[in-house]
């Protein structure tokens, strides 16, 4: 049995180009010496899973293919979610330990370090990583925030809208702001130009919005934009930058790193050049806690994951999913994964005993091991092993004593990590915030002289008024002075009846004066 399993290994894992060296295998509890378990540097870009309770190795399986990567110069990008990862960039001090175990695997232990470069989302030490709305594009945007199709066209608008104004979205600000004009002062531009929307839909995508901002979404959107060609970048040595992307305070909001994820995921199949299967990948990528990415997305969101995944490896990019339980992964994203390091798992319940024999099934089929039996009895720093061979078949499962980390399997000291960014070439470009004029000032700009041209049309209004008013008075009152009025009228006939009456009086009287005379 012993020789047909060492047949076995040593034809399965036999390879014709560079490999990157795991460990030995493991066979009734006894590590065979020589039995080396490889990766072909050319199927690095199959994707893989690093799953395992915790506290079984899993984050230094994860530091093992980093640094080896690095040496065989391939970029890769860590998400550092426990914050254990920066080790990696000092050489490790060496222990008996470790000597002992590299004796029994048959190579020697050398100690070695990674350049390596911190990247942040936050307040994290390290180079900012930003986008900008624009660059999601209203379909990715959408799916983020789970919107209907509804929702979406509302949103397919507002980016309409904003590129035919020449108004950048840079931020969520800038998204809210547009959002409010549609629906509020430039509704009847709106609906003239891209028809009506409707009011609970708009209410609808502002919530989800709000949402998505309580996870702290407005820091990660922004300016400068981060170029992901700064991700695979090469050392004066040769070896490829290890960038490690700090993410502690994150784990408590899962939309935010699923949408960070998916911009970069995005992006970097966007603008890496199709290549094929390269010798060598071009950047590697590994996602610790990789649930946090799957546990808040919607079925549109997952679906567009998928394709993604399985897409991107033809512009020679791997992803490596870390996690605690391959259940942790949507099946058709676990379906497109070629190398797969099963750390041990726990059987603590009936849940955690099905899930053990769900495992077990992910592997190929054995005559050598009880995969489930040894799934829950794995040591620290072994775990089963099964990679793509360089025709894309899977190798016999082998159980595995891994190496050691040639780097420190501890964190830096904070003295250290300032050393680190001190050198940095990415912080003095990314670290400087740019709020040039976008879309919420140029709304803002467009209401203010919207409501000047009112106030002033108001004015004028007013003004023509008010002449009109002086014009109509000036002509009444020349009316006045060249027309008698009626009462003058009236005093002068009264005045001349006055008159004729005075003169027959006094002619009566002089007549009545002459006639008494005669009289006498």
């Amino acid at each position: 049995m012993k020789d047909n399993f060492l047949a076995s290994i040593e034809k399965g894992y036999t390879f014709k180009g560079e490999t990157l060296k795991l460990g030995a295998a493991v066979l009734e509890g006894e590590t065979q010496t020589g039995s080396f378990i490889e990766v072909p540097l050319k199927t690095m870009n199959r994707h893989g899973l690093i799953a395992g309770a915790t506290g079984t190795g899993k984050t230094k399986t994860l530091q093992i293919l980093a640094e080896q990567l690095a040496n065989a110069g391939v970029p890769s990008l860590l998400m550092d979610i426990k914050g254990d990862l920066s080790g990696i960039a000092m050489a490790s001090g060496g222990h008996p330990k470790i000597d002992e175990r590299h004796e029994a695997i048959g190579f020697p232990f050398e100690a070695g370090a990674s350049s390596i470069e911190f990247l942040s989302l936050s307040d994290e030490p390290g180079a900012r990583l930003r986008a900008t709305v624009s660059e999601f594009g209203p379909v990715l945007f959408s799916k983020i925030l789970n919107l209907t199709e509804v929702q979406t066209g509302i949103v397919s608008v507002l980016f309409k809208y904003c590129d035919d104004n020449d108004m950048p979205l840079i931020d969520l600000e800038d998204f809210k702001k547009t959002l409010q004009y549609m629906t509020n002062e430039g509704k009847a531009e709106i609906k003239e130009e891209y028809g009506h929307l409707s009011t609970a839909s708009v209410g609808a995508i502002t919530r989800k919005l709000l949402a998505l901002e309580q996870q702290g979404a407005d820091i990660f959107f922004g300016e400068p934009s981060f170029d992901v060609a700064d991700l695979c970048r090469i050392d004066e040595q040769g070896r490829g930058v290890v960038s490690i992307l700090r993410l502690t305070d994150l784990q408590d909001r899962p939309a935010l790193f699923s949408t960070f994820m998916m911009s970069l995921l995005a992006e970097i199949y966007a603008s890496f050049p199709e290549i094929g299967d390269p010798e060598r990948p071009e950047l590697v990528i590994f996602i610790d806690e990789a649930h946090l990415m799957f546990d808040e997305a919607s079925d549109e969101l997952l679906d567009q994951i998928e394709t993604i995944i399985k897409l991107i490896r033809s512009k020679g990019v791997g992803i490596y999913f870390c996690t605690q339980n391959p259940a942790d992964i949507p099946e058709d994203v676990l379906g497109q994964l070629g190398l797969k390091i099963q750390h041990a798992l726990r059987a603590f319940t009936a849940k955690d005993r099905k899930a053990i024999k769900l495992a077990a099934q992910n592997f190929p089929e054995t005559e050598y091991y009880d995969v489930a039996e040894l799934l829950t009895t794995l040591g620290i720093g072994e775990a089963f092993v099964t990679v793509l061979n360089e025709k894309g078949i899977p190798t016999p499962l082998a159980h595995t004593m891994l190496r050691a980390p040639q780097s420190r399997m501890d964190v830096l000291t904070d003295s250290e990590i300032q050393g680190i960014m001190a050198i940095s070439k990415l912080i003095p470009k990314y670290n400087k915030e740019i709020d040039r004029e976008s879309a919420a000032e140029m709304l803002a700009e467009k209401i203010k002289a919207a409501k000047e041209k009112e106030h002033q049309e108001l004015m004028k209004a007013q003004a023509e008024k008010e002449a009109k008013t002086k014009v109509g008075t000036k002509r009444r009152a020349t009316r006045k002075k060249e027309e008698p009025s009626f009462i003058e009228e009236l005093s002068k006939n009264t005045m001349v009846r006055q008159v004729g009456r005075t003169v027959a009086r006094e002619l009566t009287r002089g007549l009545l004066g002459v006639l008494g005379v005669k009289r006498r």
